[in-house]
């Protein structure tokens, strides 16, 4: 039985978050009989399992085998050209230092033959079988041969140092081909009975391989009051094998090699054994510690006049439990493990905005928006550059967003709110016979709205909250009364402020401390 090799070039990959999905496909006229057709080279990364073929034509598979194709070197073209060219600059640095070599060589001749001629001329000159013109024009002649030796031996030298980058940037090169260098490659090999005779067979091959996945990433911009969120997948890989450029497709689906429902092992309940005292050596006593005691632009800024330039977005086929989007526009992505990225998504999500300061951590009002998932997209966890019209003006991370689902996005910190938190009022009693000691404090909160728009603040603080019951903590003052408190002693107001308008809040408290209890904890 005959064997033909088919060229069955990359016509379609779908990648997986772990993985990608590779389809091939080409013909071949094929005589009437049965005929082993090889397929390769294809990378070692591939899932021997997940081989399938298929095609049209007036045949029959009778059988499919993976094998190892044995060569002695890389049989891809990107390779090779590297590698032959990395020869070639070892030969051209061989030649440097050659060169370099006889140019030292030469200079250190000149050099003895200066320093014997010179006791040669001066014993000439004293017999007056020289004269000075005849000394001075071998000295000038030795001197511009030492010149032009120095001359030639710095231009090699530089010579030197741009080969050196240039093998080192072919090396990175190879690296980055890793997977392309190894010569051993798979080949499929496809048992086809033929009916006919001189027919026309296509054969369509798909498989899984390893080292291939892609991640969401997302831009997020406000303007106005809508939020433009635009998703976009990068896709990386390092399989071994380049992908041309074809038709993309980007799953969310994980596929797995086994599957199953997860099953519940008893729980079991027992009493709690003591345990064993621990007998400390000296040394492990000895170890043992020793107590002691940005600026955000204006949301609001106006579009342009003329209309956004729109982008074009994925078209997306749902599934049962995942879904699978297709780019516009054909992507090529080479396996050198570099990131390509495709536009998924463009969504104009309505938002409601306010501010969240803290400013017992920090004086700082960060803009937020509430926004409602209204597409039918699920997007995914992944990194989030956010912007405010043109400005970029923080990083984040979105998690996972399901339609119809609503969440809270941090869009950075909005200098046009001044907020200030300061210790308004201190006191303090000290104990006498039999009574306690007593420690009270008064905050003043200001929140100061300069932009050019009401605004609505929730502001954050929280009282201490006591684990002994020899401390003792007792709310004095709270204006206005707070819209949230929890058990944690956290609080939460929601200030309403017009443009250049300012509000306070006032919180005091006071601890009162056991005779003899001091307290930990304590901060201002």
């Amino acid at each position: 039985m005959d064997t033909t090799k088919v060229e069955a070039p990359v016509v379609g990959v779908t990648v997986y978050p772990d993985r990608a999905r590779v389809t091939r496909r080409g013909g071949v006229r094929l005589a009437a009989g049965r005929h082993r057709v090889r397929v390769a080279p294809l990378p070692l990364g591939l899932r021997r399992d997940s081989v399938r073929v298929g095609g049209r034509g007036p045949a029959t598979v009778l059988g499919v085998d993976v094998t190892t194709w044995r060569q002695a070197r890389s049989s891809d073209a990107q390779v090779v050209g590297l590698e032959q060219r990395r020869r070639e600059l070892a030969d051209e640095l061989a030649e440097v230092d050659d060169a370099d070599g006889i140019e030292q060589q030469r200079g250190e001749f000149l050099a003895k033959l200066a320093e014997r001629a010179g006791g040669t001329y001066a014993r000439a000159l004293a017999a007056g079988d020289a004269t000075l013109s005849e000394v001075a024009e071998f000295t000038d002649a030795v001197a511009a041969q030492l010149a032009d030796s120095r001359t030639r031996r710095r231009g090699l030298a530089r010579r030197r140092t741009a080969l050196t980058e240039e093998v080192a940037a072919v090396g990175r090169d190879l690296d980055a081909a890793q997977g392309k260098r190894e010569p051993d490659r798979l080949a499929v090999e496809v048992i086809v009975a033929v009916d006919a005779d001189d027919a026309d067979v296509e054969l369509e091959l798909t498989y899984l391989v390893e080292g291939a996945s892609w991640q969401p990433s997302y831009d997020l911009r406000l303007v106005d009051d809508t939020v433009t969120v635009t998703w976009f997948g990068v896709v990386n890989q390092s399989t071994g094998e380049d992908w041309p450029e074809c038709e993309l497709r980007l799953s969310t689906a994980r596929p797995a090699a086994t599957t199953g429902v997860a099953e519940l092992s008893p729980w079991y309940l027992d009493r709690l054994q003591p345990a064993p005292p621990l007998a400390m050596s000296a040394d492990m006593l000895a170890r043992m510690p020793t107590p002691s005691g940005a600026a955000a632009s204006s949301p609001t800024r106006s579009a342009a006049a003329r209309p956004r330039l729109r982008e074009s977005v994925a078209e997306v086929a749902q599934g049962v439990s995942a879904a699978t989007y297709q780019p516009a526009r054909p992507v090529a992505v080479p396996a050198d493990g570099s990131a390509h990225r495709a536009t998924i998504a463009v969504l104009e999500l309505p938002a409601r905005l306010d501010h969240v300061t803290t400013p017992v951590v920090t004086p700082e009002a960060h803009l937020r928006a509430t926004v409602r998932n209204t597409s039918e997209h699920t997007l995914l966890p992944g990194p989030v550059a956010v912007f405010h019209d043109v400005d970029f003006v923080a990083s984040a991370r979105l998690p996972m967003w399901a339609p119809g689902e609503e969440t809270e996005l941090a869009l950075g910190v909005d200098d046009r709110l001044r907020v200030e938190r300061r210790l308004h009022r201190r006191a303090e009693t000290k104990a006498t016979l039999g009574s306690t000691r007593r420690r009270e404090v008064e905050y003043r909160i200001t929140v100061g709205n300069h932009t050019s728009r009401p605004a609505t603040v929730e502001v954050r603080d929280q009282l201490p909250v006591s684990r002994d019951e020899a401390v003792v903590v007792r709310e004095t003052v709270v204006v206005p009364p707070p819209v949230e408190r929890t058990e944690l002693g956290e609080l939460s107001w929601r200030l309403s402020l017009a443009p250049g308008e300012g509000g306070e809040i006032t919180l005091g408290f006071r601890v009162d401390l056991a005779k003899g209890v001091d307290v930990a904890g304590w901060r201002e």
